[in-house]
């Protein structure tokens, strides 16, 4: 039944290869604890008290609450579409609970320092230099997902508009606007590609210095080998570009709704995150500056 609630959400609900992926290891993982620990059960058959059994497990190897409750959501999944497909006739999710999870504010770069890499430091002049600056500019200027930029298509920038078009989440389309900036930026790559490759390419826009399309550990490694010299962030990694992306445009007065459009959130409270360092530096400048303060 693991394979056939892989297919629905891949071919109904269209989610993408990496959530997909997310969702079977979790559900593997739930059924090999099953078979190990309560072989009397089975992941059609479970109980509220097998499942409950494997979120004590987890908590005692020390996963992250946030980890955890992702699994929780993995397997109310699981089981709304079994209950749907009458496999079962009662969800035994109902009365399981989330963790409670403490409240981390998001790990951004410092602006100086951030604009000191993109325009300071010496990319080589070749394909893999154009490639690593334009990763970097592009996770910065548009706050796009790592799974979003690996997916984006040479065809999704529009250099005569001036804009990309992100395919993000349950299939969800949005267009992000390009800054003049990185429009020379991506010229120039794109012209490093087809001096090296040729026009024979996959059509992703970002490609491995083989020619391939990039994967997630790539950009992970490319982006912590850059930020690793520039920044003093504790964090390095594409999804940190995204969060000073968001927190950035905050800082400068963006609209919250319109940074929301950006990032692809369906709901205004994950964006509302960011506006704690904005909130900080207003406190700062307030108390810099009120007589009163």
């Amino acid at each position: 039944m693991i394979n056939n609630f892989i297919r629905y959400l891949a071919y109904e609900k269209r989610y993408s290869a990496h959530t997909l992926t997310s969702y079977r290891n979790d559900l593997s993982q739930f059924e090999e604890f099953l078979q190990t620990t309560l072989p009397d059960s089975s992941v059609i058959s479970a109980s509220h008290a097998d499942i409950r059994a494997w979120i004590i497990s987890l908590v005692e190897e020390k996963l992250q609450p946030k980890s955890i409750n992702r699994k929780i959501a993995t397997l109310r999944s699981f089981y709304k579409f079994l209950l749907k497909r009458e496999e079962i006739s009662e969800d035994p999710t109902v009365r399981v609970k989330s963790l409670k999870t403490p409240k981390s504010l998001p790990h951004f770069v410092q602006e100086k320092e951030l604009i000191q890499l993109l325009d300071q430091f010496p990319f080589p002049a070749n394909f893999s230099g154009s490639r690593d600056r334009l990763v970097l500019e592009m996770l910065y200027a548009t706050g796009i997902r790592l799974a979003e930029l690996l997916e984006l298509k040479t065809y999704d920038v529009n250099l005569y508009e001036g804009t990309i078009r992100v395919l993000g989440k349950r299939n969800k389309e949005r267009a992000i606007p390009l800054p003049s900036s990185i429009q020379a930026v991506i010229k120039n790559y794109l012209l490093e590609k087809e001096k090296l490759f040729g026009s024979n390419t996959p059509p992703y826009l970002i490609l491995t210095d083989k020619g391939e399309q990039g994967y997630p550990m790539f950009i992970y490694r490319l982006v912590k080998k850059y930020l690793g010299s520039f920044t003093s962030s504790d964090k390095q990694s594409p999804h940190v570009l995204r969060h000073t992306f968001a927190t950035h445009l905050l800082d400068k007065g963006a609209d919250l709704n319109a940074v929301k459009d950006l990032l692809g959130h369906t709901s205004l409270a994950a964006t509302q995150v960011y506006t704690h360092n904005s909130l900080e530096k207003l406190r700062k400048i307030f108390e810099q500056a009120h007589p009163k303060a």
